[in-house]
């Protein structure tokens, strides 16, 4: 437990001391994202039987909470790969459970953080209801956690920087902009509405948006089971990775 609080303690200062980057600028480009959007499309477009912005509001924030604890998680150990500086990680007597837990529980965090900022400086541009709570909080976390272990797993993979720019910009940015964030996939083409059903971050952006409004595209329960199934199958590779030490104790 000493080793695990101290490298959560670490982890957490390590975004924390740079807040005005990792924490306000994530809120003020979601901010960004609201005040475009909702200025061209409110008076036009309702999702739902809900306003445009409204609707836009929760996709923006758990957009931000996935990114987010990305890139928490893989800018951490690509820091610490190419200083060297995670000798100091691997040479204490840590388990790679703790080691996975507290690099996913600081991303969680760094995550949250930024959700919570993003929901205070946008929930005055729109009225918001909170229908289940419990919802939020669940698809919150489970997202934050598989994109903090995902974040792992590509920290682990990378050796410099541009391997870990093209991993996020060729796959976790089309993967959370094609998630149903700015429209309901009930506006698409069919033949897209079933590549979208492929997209495991549309389930985390739709439970998460059905905590608000009561309804989603597809059953909050069906949404559940896809993430818990998909966080069960990465944090098991990472701890898979950890285990072999795998690109990290080389």
């Amino acid at each position: 437990m000493i080793g695990f609080l101290t490298l959560l303690e670490k982890e957490f200062l390590r975004f924390w001391k740079v807040a005005f980057q990792t924490v306000a600028a994530p809120v003020l480009t979601a901010l960004l994202y609201l005040l475009i959007f909702g200025h061209v499309l409110d008076d036009h477009v309702r999702v739902h039987d809900v306003r445009y912005t409204s609707f836009l509001i929760p996709g923006l924030v758990m957009m931000q909470v996935l990114q987010n604890a990305f890139a928490n998680s893989s800018s951490s150990l690509i820091q610490a790969k190419i200083t060297g500086s995670i000798v100091f990680v691997l040479l204490p007597p840590i388990p790679y459970s703790a080691f996975f837990a507290a690099y996913v529980l600081a991303a969680v965090l760094r995550g949250a953080l930024v959700g919570i900022g993003v929901l205070v400086a946008t929930v005055w541009f729109a009225e918001l209801k909170v229908v289940a709570p419990g919802w939020i909080i669940v698809f919150a976390l489970l997202g934050g956690g598989l994109f903090g272990a995902l974040g792992m797993i590509a920290g682990i993979w990378s050796d410099k920087f541009d391997q870990l720019a093209a991993f996020q910009n060729f796959l976790i940015l089309p993967l959370t902009m094609l998630s149903g964030v700015f429209y309901s996939i009930h506006t698409l083409p069919a033949f897209w509405q079933g590549v979208s059903h492929y997209n495991p971050v549309f389930y985390m952006i739709d439970g998460f948006r059905y905590g608000f409004f009561g309804v989603s595209d597809v059953a909050p329960e069906l949404s559940l089971a896809v993430v818990v199934a998909c966080f069960a199958a990465v944090s098991w590779l990472t701890l898979a990775l950890l285990r072999r030490g795998w690109k990290l104790r080389t």
